[in-house]
């Protein structure tokens, strides 16, 4: 058969050469009915047109703008799942900004993006932005808004909207825009703002990132108008202000020395943290408070506080969240997490009724260092019962052991530190007596399948402990395993749980905690519950995309089991039985293949392991794979908890 002579025809081609024809077409009809009623083709043509559409002009958009103010706040990445509401900043940041400083990196769910930008921040010290579309995007992010405030971390959210309904084209965006964009989430965010004017969205988000970023750090929302991004500028030379950041607020100085006074009073004096080390200068002042009082640390793993292989570490044998201090004459909570639950006891769930003890000796006194008064809200009380302390100091506590520390050191004298130094010795001696105790214990079940918890965290210890390493999942889901075998000491080594207990947070938080620790070419882990994972995978294929180096060790126990165990105390307290309790919480019939669903994503994955003796030599592999710039997902099956 003869080839053909005619050029293959383009989109661009065939579009024009579709349009001409149809033209033609229809002009031949205009002009046939145009004759037929006795009139021109023009007249025709001019009482039958729609009127003419402004083309775009170069002038430059708003979003530009608004993207150079972003850039000037140094603001590194922006995480988004695409949204036509805020689809001028999407562009500015691509072209007009060159996709640098901010990179926007591709999200499959706005959860997954806010809980990145939330992982981000608690290892690189400063917020994230994401960006949220309209009504339907915020309320997908809200969840991951709401674990970032009551974990007490900065975030700023530019959040698309429509205002002016003469800007609304079709239906859809009148689903998605609405009269106040940000109610939906304003019980728990610290700050927002609806510019008006590009001068006016320059100063909210200059503003909004102050705001963000003074104790207690919480997250922000910029309203980005849809119609200020998309039209060209209109203002004369809108001008970027100058950010200057606030000093952290601090505790009274007479306060801090009556503070002092009680501590070093103190036969036993216990110290309570959960999210006192902001930066890595918490960890050191801390410390030196510690060994100036000789007093044990009671660290709840909120954040990285007070080093786990210390002498003072009050290593616990069970859940930080309720240490034992009924033997404390004073306590120092410095931004402690529930103070009520610290020293109270309660009637446990599987009995009826509700009845509270307190765990304090008589004569006991409670310190409290805190900056959470300044940023209580009403209807969401993250913040637990009231507690009558007997000494309230509100400020950021980092920002006041500086002063506390300098007055200890002031009001010592040289019989208080001999005593002083004699508590220290007993504390250590305990610790190290708890410490084999804890090795003893981990040595149970270690040849069990599915594999016990304290094996899968022993395992992974031994592959990286000579590594610099970052571990970016809550520790409470292995049973604390990390914190009681593990070497804690650095400030980017742990960044704690996910503040309002949200699940669905784990996968995404992990991802930006490793894109921060990525320049700093730290080994970034996590164990990763299988629940958890299932709320949005999809994060795996953000974090394959970006090459983001994350090592992923399924904790793969198959079922939701905080909730059995409730189901469970259910079925105790009324003497029903616990053989029902995997209807509705078992991830079983059939069992997720977790390592397929890595390779689904495009990452490296292994597994499921059940046997034990396969774990080195996986762990092995997949830190091989991030140490060349990959992320690796290992399927391990394991026991409950």
């Amino acid at each position: 058969m003869p080839q053909s002579s005619k050029r293959p025809v383009g989109r661009r081609g065939f579009l024009k050469g579709a349009t001409a024809g149809a033209a033609a077409i229809v002009a031949q009809t205009s002009v046939a009915m145009a004759q037929q009623a006795g009139t021109t083709v023009a007249a025709a043509a001019a009482s039958t047109a729609p009127p003419a559409i402004e083309v775009s002009s170069n002038s430059r958009p708003g979003s530009d703008f608004m993207v150079d103010v972003i850039k000037s706040l140094g603001i590194e990445y922006c995480a988004a799942n695409p949204g036509s509401s805020f689809r001028g900043l999407h562009e500015s940041i691509i072209t007009y900004g060159g996709n640098v400083n901010p990179e926007l990196l591709t999200c499959t769910h706005e959860e997954s993006s806010a809980a990145m930008a939330h992982g981000y921040a608690k290892i690189e010290g400063k917020p994230m932005m994401i960006m949220a579309h309209g009504t339907v995007g915020l309320q997908h992010a809200s969840m991951a808004i709401y674990n970032c405030y009551a974990d007490r971390v900065p975030m700023i959210v530019v959040l698309g909207n429509i205002l002016d309904i003469n800007y609304r084209r079709g239906s859809a965006e009148w689903y998605h825009s609405v009269q106040d964009a940000a109610a939906m989430v304003r019980d728990y965010i610290k700050w927002d703002d609806t510019p008006i004017s590009l001068g006016h969205f320059a100063e909210s988000l200059v503003r909004g990132y102050n705001i963000a970023m003074t104790p207690p750090l919480e997250p922000v929302v910029i309203v980005a108008d849809g119609e200020l991004q998309e039209q060209p500028i209109k203002e004369k030379s809108p001008r970027i202000p100058k950010l200057v950041a606030s000093a952290p607020p601090q505790g009274d100085s007479g306060a801090v020395a009556e503070a002092a006074k009680l501590l070093l009073s103190a036969e036993n004096p216990v110290i309570v943290t959960a999210r006192l080390a902001r930066t890595p200068k918490g960890i050191d002042l801390l410390v030196e408070l510690a060994e100036l009082l000789q007093a044990r640390v009671h660290d709840q793993r909120m954040r990285m506080n007070f080093p786990s292989a210390h002498p003072l570490y009050a290593r616990p044998n069970y859940d930080p969240l309720a240490p034992n201090i009924s033997d404390a004459d004073v306590v120092l909570a410095l931004e402690a997490q529930e103070l009520w639950s610290l020293t109270h006891r309660m009637t446990p769930l599987n009995r009826f009724g509700m009845e509270t003890q307190s765990t304090l000796k008589p004569g006991a006194k409670v310190i409290s260092i805190s900056a959470i008064e300044l940023n209580h809200k009403s209807n969401y009380q993250d913040f637990g019962r009231y507690v009558e302390v007997d000494l309230k100091i509100t400020g950021d506590a980092e920002a006041t052991l500086p002063a506390l520390i300098e007055q200890v050191k002031h009001q010592m004298t040289a019989d208080r530190r001999r005593a002083i130094q004699e508590r220290g010795a007993k504390t250590a001696a305990a610790n190290r007596q708890l410490h084999e105790h804890i090795r003893e214990a981990a040595a149970v079940a270690w040849d069990a399948s599915p594999i016990s918890t304290a094996r899968l965290t022993a395992e992974v210890w031994a592959q990286v402990k000579n590594e610099d390493w970052s571990l970016v999942s809550n520790d409470r889901y292995p049973s604390y395993w990390p914190t009681r075998l593990w070497n804690f000491s650095k400030h980017y080594q742990y960044i704690g749980a996910q503040g309002a207990a949200g699940i669905g947070y784990g996968a995404p938080a992990a991802v930006g905690a490793a894109l921060a620790n990525r320049k700093h070419g730290r080994l970034t882990i996590n164990i990763q519950p299988d629940g958890d994972l299932n709320y949005a995978p999809g994060v795996l294929w953000t974090a394959a995309h970006h090459q983001i180096p994350l090592l992923t060790i399924m904790h793969n126990n198959r079922a939701y089991h905080q909730e059995r165990m409730y189901v469970q105390m259910m079925g105790n307290r009324l003497d029903r039985g616990i053989d029902r309790s995997d209807i509705g919480t078992a991830l079983k019939d059939p069992n997720i293949d977790y390592a397929m669903m890595a390779k689904t994503y495009g990452m490296y994955g292994e597994g499921p392991i059940t046997d034990p003796k396969d774990l080195a030599p996986a762990i092995r592999g997949g830190i091989e794979r991030v140490k060349k710039g990959e992320p690796a997902l290992i399927d391990v099956v394991t026991q409950p908890r």
